[in-house]
């Protein structure tokens, strides 16, 4: 690293960039518990075995919503179905938001590269020279007129609201010393902690909110510093191994969901020197996204689980096109929703065609019998499929 020995003039005029982790230490007793919940319900993601499809569908859930929030924070509007509809390639944005469009495609394109950096080697080295080629894919082909200025060190003063980056000089020998220090002994574990995964789980969310703050900090390029210190935070934690895929981006969604809140916190951690406020934040939302992510989790196996049932019982009965009515019937009900009788027979195209043609005793029969067969629920306010049978199965956890 050249020149580490040098009086930098950013040591005077922004002191507080001094690449200490030790802030950490001085975390309250909710964020220790914060990074707690954080790690199980990491283990519980990672453990949990899903059909194929089903993790491809949760995956690229994770992947669109981390890809609009990474651009939305900068004032990009395409909305979460836009961005799904360019994930698939069946959107094309009018030319005046062409540049939105690709702004979502480059970030899109930047976490399938990181992630197949990350795969081809699990040890992904941090330098200057990949954060620049970070912001060089974030902005390409957004200004022509910048094309020059892709991920290279910026030659001016920037500034962002009232926050004036260091000075120009200095931003070379700042990404070198933050890419040394996020791969130094601070975010290694402790040898012989007692919990060595869960301390290198909680160094390794460290180390990305740090990494995202201090590229905030340091503004080392003209413009996409934002969505560089995001992609920053993102391979950080793809690359522990701790953090699956689909919870990688979850802090960033955070970020864009709670935007004045993430502005604030920015601002307070240089104005007031408050590092510990934006890291307790960042881990909160975290811990939120992941009971989110849980309950998405969840939602699939109680589907299959209820399908699974539905057809076990449905096996009692001799097999005709009237069992095979009442299966789709109760399959179109959606869990936690109560159907008003008349509005039964239309549920599907399908099961309306078939009760037009067999007439209301038919509906009524079936009902009846999956009644019977303990399948749904018939009250005064409505038909329900008895989905909550299912958590007789689920493993009982203390609260």
């Amino acid at each position: 690293m050249t020149g580490s020995h040098e009086t930098r003039e950013y040591t005077d005029t922004h002191p507080w960039i001094d690449f200490d982790a030790s802030v950490a230490s001085r975390l309250g007793a909710q964020s220790w518990m914060r990074f707690g919940e954080a790690y199980a319900r990491c283990a519980e993601l990672s453990g949990t075995p899903l059909a194929p499809a089903m993790a491809d569908a949760l995956h690229q859930r994770a992947l669109i919503r981390g890809a609009q929030a990474t651009v939305a924070i900068e004032g990009n509007t395409l909305t979460v179905e836009q961005v799904a509809s360019i994930y698939a390639g069946e959107f094309s944005a009018p030319q005046s938001r062409a540049y939105q469009e690709r702004e979502v495609r480059n970030v899109l394109e930047a976490f399938e590269r990181l992630d197949g950096m990350v795969m081809e080697d699990g040890n992904l080295h941090l330098s200057a020279e990949l954060i620049c080629e970070m912001n060089r894919w974030v902005l390409d082909g957004v200004d022509p007129d910048a094309a020059s200025a892709l991920g290279t060190i910026r030659t001016h003063s920037v500034v962002v609201g009232p926050y004036v980056g260091p000075p120009a000089r200095d931003c070379w020998h700042l990404l070198e010393r933050l890419a040394e220090w996020l791969d130094g002994d601070d975010f290694r574990p402790t040898s012989g902690e007692s919990d060595e995964n869960r301390d290198a789980f909680a160094r390794t969310v460290l180390s990305a909110l740090l990494a995202h703050l201090y590229v905030a900090w340091i503004l080392p390029f003209a413009d996409g510093n934002g969505r560089t210190a995001r992609l920053l935070e993102y391979v950080i934690l793809v690359r522990s191994g701790m953090v699956p895929l689909a919870g990688a981006n979850l802090m960033a969604n955070h970020f864009n969901l709670t935007r004045d809140r993430y502005y604030a916190r920015l601002a307070a951690a240089s104005r007031e020197r408050d590092v510990l406020g934006f890291l307790a934040y960042g881990i909160e939302g975290l811990v939120d996204g992941l009971v989110e992510h849980s309950a998405a989790v969840r939602a699939q196996h109680l589907g299959l689980a209820w399908q699974s049932y539905v057809a076990e019982t449905m096996a009692r009965f001799p097999t005709s096109p009237a069992s095979e009515r009442q299966r789709a019937l109760v399959m179109a009900l959606a869990p936690g929703e109560k159907v008003p009788r008349s509005d039964i027979a239309g549920l599907t195209p399908q099961l309306a065609q078939q009760y037009a043609r067999t007439g209301p005793r038919t509906l009524a029969r079936d009902l009846n019998r999956l009644e019977d067969a303990g399948l749904i629920d018939v009250s005064t306010e409505g038909i329900s499929a008895r989905v909550d049978l299912m958590s007789a199965f689920l493993l009982r956890t203390s609260t």
